[in-house]
């Protein structure tokens, strides 16, 4: 039986709103002889971390993440997990809507656009990746008007189609809820049931993968 490298199912989300964790990024530093330093990002996307083990409270919880470890056969297999404080478009304490995120603007030709969320503003922000949208979350707009009809949403690839493209100049922005893509970071899973009784807390890598 082949067993796949990414399974569209999530972490269980009672869960994941106990763990720890966040987004990493790898920058190499030289210092000078002049004593400046050169600092260089070795990758162009950040990857999160995270610590599951942080948000079980009971021997029911644990029993879940072994069963959940089980079926993707630890490091195998990747998965969905929601990220407890970066899960959606909008700006903290916001509703989801349509106008949250520019995707691009429209040439006249373009029907798909592929989502992502930005940080900062100008042109030194960062722009992420959404590959894992949540799926009846998505709202999408063309110059300023939501659009209902005729839009199809990948939430395998994180990318939304329109049945005509958009106009020339017009922006394309939308807003969704959406999940990370990770693996376990453990080949192990080693608890002690008397140390967790007592407060001992096991800890249960996952990092973000590139699905």
């Amino acid at each position: 039986m082949a067993i796949a490298a990414f399974e569209e199912v999530r972490f269980p989300l009672r869960l994941s709103f106990g763990t720890s964790g966040g987004p990493g990024r790898r920058v190499e530093i030289v210092r000078l002889s002049t004593g400046f330093e050169h600092r260089n990002l070795r990758h162009r996307h950040s990857v999160r971390r995270y610590d599951a083990g942080s948000g079980l409270r009971s021997l029911a919880d644990l029993a879940e993440v072994l069963a959940f470890f089980e079926a993707r056969r630890g490091r195998l297999t990747g998965f969905r997990f929601r990220d407890p404080l970066d899960w959606h478009s909008a700006p903290h304490g916001t509703a989801v809507g349509a106008f949250d995120q520019l995707l691009g603007i429209g040439d006249g030709t373009t029907t798909r656009f592929d989502l992502r969320k930005s940080y900062g503003e100008g042109e030194a922000a960062y722009h992420r990746p959404i590959e894992k949208p949540v799926a009846g979350t998505v709202k999408a707009a063309v110059d300023g008007t939501e659009v209902a009809a005729g839009v199809v949403v990948d939430t395998v690839a994180g990318a939304v189609s329109f049945a005509a493209p958009p106009g020339v100049g017009a922006a394309v922005t939308a807003g969704f809820a959406f999940d990370v893509p990770v693996r376990f970071d453990i080949e192990q899973l080693s608890v002690n049931v008397a140390a967790f009784e007592a407060g001992d807390i096991p800890s249960i890598p996952l990092i973000e993968i590139r699905p």
